[in-house]
């Protein structure tokens, strides 16, 4: 054993090139996992850790890697060698060929002496971090027995020890990288009380930087510019992007970086670092700088000719490699970069609400904003795999708009920088109809603090999407228009706003049904308008007769409506939509308008809404309008005053009875037996 120890240490010595020191590796695993002498032990460790040869510079991770899987594989070998029994036969051979016998140390004292050749400073401290986290990995792999419970501790420190210390030296890129890899798979291993010594303010802006912006990462995103050359049009006039081509080989190999399959341990670390960072400008930093690759990704996903394809129309545009083959292996990238960036934000915005010294009125805005920027330049991936629904990216975007309107003028400064240049328009490109999308929902939250002038302009941008335009792609456009549209005309500051563009609005949702506006929508839209203009809002006293006009045109239209169901909703599960016609849907909008009447108008429209619930031909549609009315009434829709007046004219004025039979009650006369009636000739 010492000879062919003496040998590979020469062989070690005269090695010239990376390449063939690591040819050694296999034999140094094999020897380091069954040496006995504790000083062996100890040198070869040593030498493994001293021979720059095995790291060349700059140092990449597949070397780190290399070194990192000698210590763990013999740490495994080590522990299997002492769990298994030998046969007869297996220590014959171990007596003739002494350098197949295993050790014969105690595990503790094996680790000890491996752990012991990173003492001094022969070697930097981040090449030990290597070391100690192989051990501590194999120690604790899944299937093993656990380490000694009192050796395990003292892994977990030397380890964030020598970690700490390969950090705090801020021009050592190579030992940046290392920790990066070795903290990633042992994170999960270390103690409370351990993680707790992790410099998490020089570890933060190394996670940042070898995950999103070095080459052992997703290098800023500029790769995606180099997909276009490579999609072509076929012979069918289809676009495709090979599987066969370059830049697709270049998606895979970036997909299989440590840092990037391994994207779901970076966010927690990453995490970590910034729920623990003591200086708040290194969490600044990190959002900065990840605002800075999610605007690099936009723009770079921007000059790629998939861009250009909306999500409707990919099976009908691209070839059948590229929606099951190409396509999907980019957009699993994209799905667990964004899953990363929202983790991150989430501990960002968390430490803004606990934290008072960095929830300052200078820092609050500006974060705000930076991850509002953030979530737009990411939005073409988040809107297509609907994470915009998720716990998690809720509360970046709610919590990022609280803070916002917090401070008016910079909610001014956020829109009008944000405002698209074509406001008015609607665009022809894909993503440019996502940042759209984007910016109507997003300013749909800021309405009340922005100025009259501001929502002006706004109004100007929503327009072209609230007129009908039988484009199957702009649907949740559309619907996002109507919605920033009903937020402005609700802003108390507005009033001046709804008087001048209320007319126009109640025109295009009119025009708008049943063809572009679906029966949810178009029910909502009706609702909030009339109780915009439900007294004593502004909007009521300078325009008195708006809501009796808006159920005066419903009614006019439901007398000739169709009765033939419309086609189920696509925003909604089929199961959960009941078939409703035009006439039915206008019957409804109606009877959901009533709350909001002024007493002596609820009573008359009582009356005619009884009415022309009768109008409805087909049965299940009327009796579906008859439960309606009866819920309106009774289910707690309406104030006091509303309700008494509800409940008099059903009770006392022949409302169940129009409602039910369609015709008011008529009058009993109670009489003697034998009385002459009024009427009576005799």
């Amino acid at each position: 054993m010492d000879r062919s120890l003496a040998a590979l240490l020469r062989s070690l010595q005269v090695s010239s090139s990376p390449k063939d020191a690591h040819r050694l590796l296999p034999s140094a695993t094999s020897l380091l996992s069954r040496l006995s002498n504790p000083l062996n032990i100890t040198l070869l460790s040593s030498q493994i850790l001293e021979h720059n040869v095995l790291w060349p510079q700059p140092v990449r991770l597949v070397d780190v890697r290399q070194l990192f899987s000698v210590f763990y594989t013999a740490t495994l070998r080590f522990r299997e060698d002492k769990r298994r029994e030998l046969t007869p036969e297996e220590v014959f051979a171990n007596s003739q060929q002494q350098n197949l016998a295993p050790s014969q140390l105690s595990e503790s004292r094996w680790i000890k002496a491996v752990i012991k050749g990173a003492s001094g400073e022969s070697s930097p401290r981040w090449r030990h971090a290597v070391m100690i986290g192989a051990i501590l990995l194999a120690g604790t792999s899944h299937g093993e027995e656990p380490i000694a419970a009192g050796l395990r501790p003292k892994l977990e420190t030397a380890l964030v020890t020598a970690s700490n210390l390969a950090l705090q030296r801020p021009d050592d890129l190579d030992g940046h990288l290392a920790v990066a890899f070795v903290l990633n798979n042992t994170f999960q291993l270390l103690s409370d009380g351990n993680t707790m010594l992790l410099d998490a303010d020089a570890l933060l802006p190394v996670l940042t930087h070898v995950t999103f912006f070095s080459q052992e990462g997703l290098e800023y995103g500029y790769w995606l510019t180099a997909i276009d050359q490579d999609v072509v049009a076929t012979v069918d006039g289809k676009s495709a992007w090979s599987a066969r081509s370059t830049s697709f080989a270049r998606v895979q190999e970036i997909k299989s970086r440590p840092f990037v399959s391994g994207l779901g341990g970076i966010s927690r670390l990453m995490a970590y670092a910034i729920d623990h960072a003591h200086k708040y400008t290194r969490v600044i930093e990190t959002v900065a700088r990840l605002a800075d690759f999610a605007r690099v990704v936009s723009a770079s996903w921007r000059q790629n000719k998939l861009s250009e394809v909306d999500i409707s129309e990919e099976a009908q545009i691209l070839s059948q490699e590229t929606t099951r083959k190409t396509l999907p292996a980019l957009l699993q990238i994209f799905r667990d970069m964004m899953f990363t960036v929202i983790i991150a934000l989430r501990s960002v915005l968390g430490r803004l609400l606990t934290d008072p010294s960095f929830a300052t009125d200078t820092s609050a805005p500006g974060i705000a904003i930076l991850c509002l920027d953030i979530l737009r330049d990411t939005y073409f991936i988040s809107h297509r795999f609907g994470q915009t629904s998720s716990s998690q990216y809720t509360f970046v975007s709610f919590t990022a708009l609280d803070v916002l309107n917090r401070y008016p003028r910079t909610v001014e400064n956020f829109l009008r920088t944000n405002i698209p240049k074509h406001a008015g328009a609607i665009p022809r490109h894909p993503l440019e109809r996502n940042l759209d999308l984007f910016f109507l929902n997003t300013s749909e939250n800021l309405t009340l603090t922005a100025s009259a002038s501001m929502n002006d302009e706004l109004l100007v941008m929503a327009l072209p999407y609230i007129e009908a335009q039988g484009d199957p792609r702009l649907g949740e456009l559309y619907e996002a228009g109507h919605s920033l549209v009903l937020a402005i005309f609700a802003a108390p500051q507005n009033a001046d706003l709804l008087v001048k563009h209320t007319p126009h609005y109640i025109e295009t949702l009119m025009r708008s049904f049943p063809h572009s506006l679906n029966p949810r929508q178009f029910r909502l839209a009706i609702r909030s308008v009339v109780k915009l203009a439900s007294p004593p809002s502004t909007v009521a006293t300078l325009m008195p007769h708006l809501q009796p006009i808006i159920l005066d045109l419903l009614s006019q239209r439901l007398i000739n409506a169709s009765e033939a169901v419309l086609p189920a909703m696509s925003d909604l599960p089929v199961e959960s939509q009941q078939p409703l016609s035009e006439k039915a849907v206008l019957m409804l909008a109606m009877l959901e308008s009533l709350p909001f009447l002024p007493v002596p108008a609820l009573r008359e429209w009582l009356d005619t809404a009884a009415d022309l619930v009768h109008k409805i031909q087909h049965p299940a549609q009327r009796a579906l309008c008859q439960q309606r009315f009866w819920e309106i009434l009774s289910n707690g829709d309406m104030d006091v005053d509303r309700a008494a007046t509800s409940v008099t004219w059903w009770n006392n004025s022949g409302g169940r009875e129009l409602v039910t039979l369609g015709q008011l009650p008529e009058d009993d006369e109670y009489t003697m037996s034998g009385a002459l009636v009024q009427d009576s000739k005799l």
